[in-house]
């Protein structure tokens, strides 16, 4: 039988103390009812226990609760989430209630939030691809299918325009066999951005196939720390108990940061780096670790974590932990933006780690790898050219280093830049690729071999 404690200890922030409880677990779920009506019932999940001191972080926050108003009672479970096939095309807040007006999901389930520990040598090695339609992530940094993928963006890039557009455009190949949906999470957004994305996908009729999760920045932040695992929670369950390919974007991974760091002052924490708790790091691996294969399943799950750096510094704490933890990374650019090129992915620093064992024959095009590894060749040699150009002038450049610097023009403003609304195939990606490296003299494509060349440089 639960146990009911009728007197709390101290109230701080977001956080209930309360004093002399006995079998309480960490991360148990609480429900704390105000007053003596029982209308106004709070959740709340213990975060911290220190003998028989039981720390409580509330949701929806802590006004009108007071010490000797309220009724505390130990559910003797951690936070679970509802689950059906059910989920589908249906838009929920931060913790996982719905607010399309279309009712509570039938559960066939019930799961922890925190998810399963999964064992290494169940994990299956991702390979395959799953295609975006955007051309600098399909050819340079293809996402590979079990893949966590970062973006790096900045402060008013356009990363919200690129989400919408990978969560309306993705796909996997129509002969897999299995069916594929994106599960999409956004933390700490305004009204306006969380109508974006609502209307992106029904406008597109994407929203059938996507599982929206909606913390907005007026949301308590303690809701903002929940509705990433609320989302990977889903995406596990399509995953792996109906065999589904699932595309988990989560934005804004610097807004989940900063409510975690606003959580561990009013806690009481020593600060880290920044001002961040010093489990920042393992906190970030507890979410990214999530995605993956396992054996005896078809399904997978692929992140795209979109985060903002902090004036543009790659080296802050945020994306300098994503980056230890993740395969790879896309990095936005605001000189590319400033220049009117949507998506400003700069090219250079982009990599994705795990693409080599899920492109090229049999899976993309047998010359994917080698147009790859040339455009990225070629694209460091315009910077070179360009860097010299600012310093003795462009006219003083030698024929070839002119010609790179017109290779770099037309691949920036024709590769790189493209339409929100236009989804490019990957024959249409790598075709383009090769029409811009027949740019060059055939003397400079130094990673592609004979034979290649022969079938698709067309230049002089």
């Amino acid at each position: 039988m639960a146990t009911q404690y009728i007197r709390l200890k101290e109230i701080n922030g977001p956080l209930v103390i309360i004093d002399d409880v006995e079998g309480v677990a960490f991360d148990e779920m609480v429900k704390i009812v105000v007053g003596d009506k029982g209308n106004d019932v709070r959740l709340a999940r213990v975060v911290a226990i220190e003998g028989k001191r039981a720390v409580l972080q509330v949701f929806g926050g802590t006004t009108g609760i007071g010490l000797k108003n309220s009724t505390v009672t130990f559910s003797g479970h951690p936070m679970e989430l509802s689950l059906s096939k059910e989920l589908l095309g249906r838009v929920f807040n931060g913790v996982g209630t719905p607010i399309d007006g279309l009712g509570e999901i039938y559960a066939e389930e019930r799961r922890d939030i925190n998810g399963m520990p999964l064992n290494p040598v169940a994990r299956e090695y991702p390979s395959n691809y799953i295609r975006t339609g955007i051309s600098a992530i399909d050819c340079l940094a293809t996402l590979i299918r079990g893949q966590k993928l970062p973006i790096f963006s900045g402060s008013g890039l356009p990363h919200n325009n690129l989400a919408a557009q990978i969560a309306r455009q993705a796909d996997i190949a129509a002969d897999d066999g299995c069916e594929f949906a994106v599960v999409f999470a956004a933390m700490g957004v305004k009204n306006d951005v969380a109508d974006y994305f609502k209307q992106q996908f029904s406008e597109s009729g994407a929203l059938s196939r996507v599982v929206m999760f909606l913390n907005l920045s007026n949301d308590p932040i303690v809701e903002r720390i929940i509705t990433p695992r609320c989302a990977l929670t889903a995406a596990e369950y399509l995953a792996f108990q109906h065999n589904m390919h699932i595309l988990v974007i989560m934005t804004d991974m610097t807004a989940y940061a900063e409510a975690l760091r606003e959580f561990s002052s009013s806690k009481g924490e020593i600060p880290g780096r920044k001002g961040f708790p010093g489990y920042l790091y393992s906190d970030f691996a507890s979410l990214y670790e999530r995605a993956g294969m396992t054996k005896g399943s078809r399904g997978s799950v692929t992140q795209i974590p979109i985060l903002t750096m902090p004036s543009d510094d790659i080296t802050h704490p945020i994306p300098d932990l994503s980056g230890y933890i993740t395969e790879g990374q896309i990095v936005f650019e605001r000189t590319l933006d400033q220049q009117g090129i949507y998506p400003p992915i700069s090219v250079l620093p982009s990599l994705s780690r795990l693409m080599k064992d899920g492109i090229g024959e049999g899976y993309t095009r047998a010359d994917h790898p080698d147009l790859s590894n040339q455009l990225f060749s070629s694209y460091s040699k315009v910077q070179e050219a360009r860097s010299l150009a600012s310093v003795i002038g462009e006219d003083e450049l030698s024929p070839t280093d002119k010609r790179y610097i017109a290779f770099g023009a037309r691949f920036e403003e024709e590769f790189i830049n493209q339409g929100q609304n236009e989804n490019r195939t990957l024959d249409q990606t790598l075709s383009l690729g090769w029409q811009l490296l027949s740019l060059l003299p055939r003397s400079e494509l130094e990673r592609v071999d004979q034979e290649t060349l022969d079938k698709f440089y067309t230049g002089d």
